[in-house]
């Protein structure tokens, strides 16, 4: 699953080269604070890495609150599973 992620991410990368390589021109390009003229390919590259970046940090933070949450269970059940064995062995009181 590993490899198939990363020959994406070089795929991904590769085309965006492909078309920097293509797009010469100089565009103008309005940004909310101001305003510029720009490559083409260089306003995609920057447009590219900051999208991966984004995700790469969204995703991050999701995986590491699952991770958490999912620490969190495992030391309720461990808590629970010592509980149950405590009750198991000590004898019942009438």
């Amino acid at each position: 699953m590993k490899i198939i992620g990363i020959v994406l991410l070089v795929l991904c990368f590769l085309i965006t080269l492909a078309l920097g390589a293509q797009n010469q021109e100089v565009v103008h390009f309005n940004y909310l604070v101001a305003q510029g003229e720009f490559r083409l390919s260089l306003l995609l590259g920057v447009v590219f890495g900051t999208g991966f970046a984004l995700g790469w940090l969204i995703c991050g933070m999701l995986y590491l609150k699952a991770r958490m949450s999912a620490a969190m269970l495992k030391k309720q059940v461990n808590k629970q599973r010592q509980e149950l064995d405590k009750l198991r062995i000590d004898p019942v009181k009438e």
